[in-house]
Parts: structure tokens; C-alpha cells; sequence
């Protein structure tokens, strides 16, 4: 299995994926071997982790018509046109990348995107006070997503809080994963 954060950090709220990510990678221990990637805005790059894993989960953000924060969890052959990095700085996204495997006649992995609907996605560093405030919970959703497929998972005892990773962000000298 597979963890995908997707995202613009230069984008506000878009980076949401990117950060949790992060978060995750630092902050837990997973008792199966579970890949976290930062996907950034790689887009079509990311075609070759599709292609070399059975089961992938997608961190980004969903433009639905709900009240920001809102958290979803989808299958990603469910979704389309909802602007999880479709275009824009994403380019050709990862669900783009799944259609072309199909296309292909390659098996596509199964997928689900945990997104959560964003407040604000401008040209900013950081997250929106509302995507803050709903982290925590977005994270416990991504935990019980694996917990539901049997991975086990430890908190580590020094955690590193989301306010150092943005902040890490901001500073081209910082390593996001």
C-alpha cells in the first residue's frame, strides 16, 4: 500500500495532501511496510508508482459544493471532474494517470482519495484556519482507513507539529519527506 499527498504548498489549502503526508511520515509507525510519498504536483511522474502498486491512497483536497473542511473519502474510479488535480498546476493529475493505464490495458490500482474541501486556495503558504482546525480529524479518517485494511499503527513519542511542517514549507532549505 501506498500514500499519496498531492498538492501546491504555494497554494494555500491546495497543499493539504502535501503536508499530511509529511505528517504522517513523521509522526507514525505503521506495522506493515507502507510507502508515503510526496506528490506534490508531479503529475504524470507519479504514473510509474501507479503502475507498481496494488492499492493506493490519495491525499488532496476536492473542489465540492460542501462547507470547507468537509472530509471525503472516495473511491478514485468514482471521481471525476472535481478538480482533485485536474489541470492547473497539476497538469495531467493522478486520476488522469489511472484513465491512461486503463487506456493502456494495464490493471489500475485500487485507489481511494481522502480529500477534504478546501477554504482557501491562493497563492500563500500554510493552510487556512479551517483546514487547521480539521486536520487532526482529516488524519484520524486517513488512520482509519488503514486500521479498516489491517494495518496497525504507533504514534511516535516526539511528534512533529503541522505549524513546523508548513513552516518547513516556507523555507527553500526545508525537507518536506
Amino acid at each position: 500500500m501506498i500514500i499519496i499527498g498531492i498538492g501546491n504548498v504555494l497554494q494555500k489549502d491546495d497543499g493539504l495532501g502535501v503536508y499530511a503526508s509529511t505528517y504522517l511520515n513523521e509522526n507514525y509507525t505503521f506495522d506493515t511496510s507502507i510507502q508515503i510519498i510526496n506528490g506534490g504536483v508531479e503529475g504524470i511522474h507519479l504514473l510509474n508508482v501507479l503502475e507498481e502498486n496494488d492499492h493506493i491512497i490519495i491525499l488532496d483536497c476536492l473542489q465540492l459544493d460542501d462547507a470547507p473542511a468537509s472530509i471525503y473519502a472516495i473511491p478514485a474510479q468514482e471521481i471525476s471532474g472535481y478538480g482533485l488535480n485536474n489541470g492547473g498546476a497539476h497538469e495531467i493529475g493522478i486520476l488522469q494517470c489511472m484513465d491512461m493505464m486503463e487506456l493502456q490495458g494495464k490493471e489500475v490500482p485500487e485507489a481511494i482519495v481522502i480529500g477534504i474541501v478546501p477554504a482557501e486556495v491562493t497563492f500563500t503558504f500554510g493552510l487556512s484556519d479551517e483546514i487547521v482546525g480539521a486536520f487532526e480529524g482529516y488524519v484520524s479518517v486517513v488512520l482509519q482507513y488503514l486500521a479498516k485494511h489491517g494495518i496497525r499503527y504507533t504514534q511516535k513519542k516526539n511528534t512533529t507539529p503541522l505549524t513546523e511542517i508548513i513552516d518547513r514549507a516556507k523555507d527553500p532549505r526545508g525537507v518536506m519527506i
